[in-house]
């Protein structure tokens, strides 16, 4: 069992929550670990539609913990926080985050990889690295694709912290809730309550295609689209919406 994660599961939901409140849930190596392990594992658990990804205390994560960082232990942190930051690409499992107060650093980071983010009202965003004399270098992709190579130099350069209403505008944060837990769990179970077979097959597609060109990707979405014609999912989502009731995915057992 976990000291720095606090895991549960409501339904198809598994809400896995950063669990270092006195330290803003700042990312060391062995919470990055953790994360990892826990969501490659879901990733795999077919009871596991969705997963909520939090923060218990005041901060979702204050980025990267600097007690840890020094020549020593670079090569190790480099390595589990590769594995973290491109969680969001390699994940086949639907991601939902529940944001309150800062994610910065690396929490803006970790938030760039969920698929889903629902942040609180008061929550905030930044790259603040530049200020510590260091660039986002392995979270730069996970928020440049989020928000775009430009804007992302920029916030990189000036290290600003924004607000949530902000992140929203940029598209860095899908919905802003006075009541975030309870929302994010709410559209993660929405999420998890679609066809597996479909959320697996685009998650995955959106994958293979990054930095194909147009006709490349065209092929790869007609081959997987005509794939995904032939699942017993798509046959029954056909089916119950000609007799207007809710589907029953095959794919779920």
């Amino acid at each position: 069992m976990s000291n720095v994660l606090e895991i549960s599961q409501t339904g198809r939901v598994l809400r896995v929550a950063m669990n270092r409140p006195d330290k803003r849930n700042a990312l060391n190596a062995e919470l990055c670990r953790e994360l990892v392990r826990v969501m490659e594992h879901a990733a795999n658990d077919p009871h596991v539609g969705a997963i909520l990804v939090a923060g218990n205390g005041k901060a979702f994560s204050a980025g990267m913990d600097l007690s840890e960082v020094g020549p020593e232990r670079s090569q190790e942190l480099t390595r589990v926080h590769e594995q973290l930051f491109t969680l969001g690409a390699r994940m086949v499992k639907p991601l939902v985050a529940a944001v309150q107060g800062a994610a910065l650093g690396g929490g803006t980071g970790l938030v760039a990889n969920c698929h889903v983010v629902i942040a609180d009202e008061g929550a905030t965003f930044g790259l603040t690295e530049i200020r510590l004399g260091l660039w986002p270098f392995l979270v730069f992709r996970a928020v440049s694709a989020a928000l775009g190579e430009r804007r992302s130099v920029s916030l990189a350069l000036t290290g600003w912290i924004f607000p949530a209403s902000e992140a929203r505008e940029m598209g860095l944060v899908h919905e802003v809730s006075g009541d975030v837990q309870n929302r994010a769990m709410e559209v993660a179970q929405e999420i998890a309550g679609w066809s597996p077979t479909a959320i697996r097959s685009g998650l995955t597609f959106v994958e293979q295609v990054r930095g194909m060109n147009w006709q490349e990707a065209g092929q790869v979405a007609g081959r997987v689209r005509n794939e995904i014609f032939q699942s017993a999912d798509f046959r029954e989502g056909i089916q119950a919406f000609r007799e207007k009731r809710p589907p029953k995915w095959p794919s779920l057992g």
